[in-house]
């Protein structure tokens, strides 16, 4: 059966150079970079390599850039390092909005809950955008953090950090934003954005799985969470992975050169998906999200009155990969909670499917792909 992989946002498969570049070091003598050694000067030399080849890329400095085990921990790193600075300074408020990742969500939820944290958690307007108007009106003179994903990773909507980022410079707070999923396609300076803490992860741009980064302005106020070592100029303990953190540079470095090519071919698919549905799908479909404000890669689709998780389901006997929403939570089959804090209509989030695309993927395959969905509908739609 051929398989057609539609769920990049979930994870990516890995590049063969990055793979090739992990292989070379994995195989080799090894070496603990906090050696005195030689082969700790050869890890730490590869260490600092590829921190300066990701910094580059992120436009930041090599200092300002923390390697960490993935997005998730370096949303906690970011949250809970930078509310127990903030609040040592009298700020113990926290704003988020009600579409992040879980990793953000359930952590300030943590904060407030086990560490006495008040807790302002914005809704999003119905094309899954954060309003800055609310984002203002939510700051307190307490206000220490406030935390908005860059682009959202179940429906795809860019959110407007520059604005949001402005907001919080004037407040005094720490600005934090999740940009795992928008790392593939979006340029980035971040020298010349008022962003305080940024997160990204590897896995998500054809590197490997278990790698991330946290982006830590100069001068940024943040406490280490973890401790038991100096690694990480002492701001996160623990040996480096450094196969990892190269794999992470060359992907970095693949992301980068062939991004300018990359991002219309993703537009350019997702705008086809949708069109071979609209052809081959005898069911109203919907587009989740924003019209204007969105990640090529991404598109989630309600086929209103077909179950998500019968779709899925049968989505998965035809060899098609697709998902619920995030997939730190799809694996129960819970209903999206972006979609409802999006303040949809029940038809569309019960029948809503999250699509998204990456390298592999073929207009020639979105063909095929189509046809069988449209197969499927027929087929749940008659046993109905």
């Amino acid at each position: 059966m051929k398989i057609h992989y539609f769920d990049h946002a979930a994870t990516t498969p890995m590049h063969p150079s990055v793979a090739s570049a992990m292989l070379e070091l994995m195989q080799g003598p090894g070496g603990n970079s906090s050696s005195m050694h030689a082969l700790g000067r050869a890890a730490k030399h590869q260490l600092n390599r590829a921190r300066d080849s990701v910094s580059a890329a992120l436009g930041c400095k090599p200092a300002e850039l923390l390697f960490t085990s993935g997005g998730t921990e370096s949303d906690n790193a970011a949250l809970i390092g930078a509310a127990r600075a903030q609040r040592k300074r009298g700020r113990s408020h926290i704003i988020t909005s009600a579409g992040e990742h879980h990793a953000v969500l359930q952590t300030c939820e943590w904060l407030a809950k086990e560490e006495g944290y008040s807790l302002t958690v914005l809704p999003l307007e119905r094309d899954g955008r954060t309003s800055p108007e609310l984002v203002q009106a939510a700051i307190t003179p307490e206000t220490g953090l406030i935390s908005i994903m860059h682009g959202n990773n179940e429906v795809g909507t860019l959110q407007p950090i520059e604005e949001i980022g402005q907001i919080a410079k004037a407040s005094g707070a720490i600005f934090h934003v999740d940009a795992v999923q928008t790392l593939s396609s979006m340029k980035f300076r971040l020298h010349e954005l008022p962003v305080d803490l940024m997160s990204f992860s590897a896995h998500k741009i054809n590197g490997p799985q278990g790698v991330g980064a946290l982006y830590v302005a100069n001068g940024t106020l943040i406490e280490s969470i973890q401790h038991g070592g100096s690694q990480e100029r002492k701001r996160r303990a623990g040996t480096e992975n450094i196969a990892g953190i190269a794999g992470f540079a060359a992907a970095i470095d693949i992301c980068v050169n062939e991004r300018e090519n990359k991002q219309p071919f993703m537009d350019k698919l997702r705008k086809r998906w949708i069109e071979l549905l609209q052809t081959h799908v005898e069911v109203p479909i919907i587009i989740n999200g924003s019209e204007h404000h969105y990640l090529p890669h991404i598109v989630n689709i309600s086929f209103i009155g077909v179950d998500t998780e019968t779709m899925l389901m049968n989505l998965d006997m035809e060899g098609i990969a697709a998902a619920s929403g995030s997939a730190c939570t799809s694996g129960a089959l819970e209903r999206s909670h972006v979609l409802r804090a999006m303040d949809l209509p029940q038809e569309q989030i019960q029948s809503a499917v999250r699509f998204s695309f990456g390298l592999g993927n073929t207009l020639e395959e979105l063909e095929d792909a189509a046809l069988k969905v449209g197969t499927i509908v027929r087929r749940i739609r008659n046993n109905y």
